[in-house]
C-alpha cells in the first residue's frame, strides 16, 4: 500500500508559478514509479509528467513541456512538479499517482489538489 498526500494548490495568475509536493509513505518510496496526472473540468484526465524510481528518467505530456518539472527526493518521501509559466488552460485538479511495477497501472492515488490560473 501507498499513501499520497498532495499540497500546493492554489490560485495564481497567468504566467505564475506553483510548486506541487505529493508526499507518500507505506512503502519505500524510492520502489516506486511516480507521476502527476490533471483532470480539467469536462476533460479527460491528462497524463502530466512521470519520474522514474532513480529520478534521472523523466517524462511530460507536449502540453507541459518545458514548463514544468518534475523531481523526487526520497530521502523525503517526496515528489514535485514545479510548474512555470503557467496558463489558464493549466485550470485543473493534480492528482499524483504511484506504480510499483513501472508497468503504468498507477493503482494508488492522492486525494487532488486544485490549480487555478486566471488570465
Amino acid at each position: 500500500q501507498v499513501q499520497l498526500v498532495e499540497s500546493g494548490g492554489g490560485l495564481v495568475q497567468a504566467g505564475g508559478s506553483l510548486r506541487l509536493s505529493c508526499a507518500a509513505s507505506g512503502r519505500t518510496f524510492s520502489s516506486v514509479v511516480m507521476g502527476w496526472f490533471r483532470r480539467a473540468p469536462g476533460k479527460e484526465r491528462e497524463h502530466v509528467a512521470r519520474i522514474g524510481r532513480s529520478g534521472i528518467s523523466t517524462y511530460y505530456a507536449d502540453s507541459v513541456k518545458g514548463r514544468f518539472t518534475i523531481s523526487r527526493d526520497n530521502a523525503k518521501n517526496t515528489v514535485y512538479l514545479q510548474m512555470n509559466s503557467l496558463k489558464p488552460e493549466d485550470t485543473a485538479v493534480y492528482y499524483c499517482a504511484a506504480d510499483p511495477t513501472g508497468a503504468g497501472s498507477w493503482p494508488y492515488w492522492g486525494q487532488g489538489t486544485q490549480v487555478t490560473v486566471s488570465s
